[in-house]
């Protein structure tokens, strides 16, 4: 499973931490680092708005 999405599963409230963590085999420490990552921020989807621009 992508860690984005498990990452973006708790953030949204959907799992929590310790499942979060448990999910993708770490530690619960560790996940708060995962977290300030800007590279977990999770997957742009079509749910997203898109700029004007584009």
């Amino acid at each position: 499973m992508d860690k984005r999405k498990v990452i973006s599963a708790y953030r949204r409230g959907f799992i929590t931490m310790q499942e979060c963590a448990q999910i993708l085999g770490i530690d619960s420490v560790q996940i708060l680092g995962m977290m300030n990552d800007p590279k977990m921020a999770g997957p742009s989807g079509p749910w997203q708005k898109q700029s004007a621009g584009g």
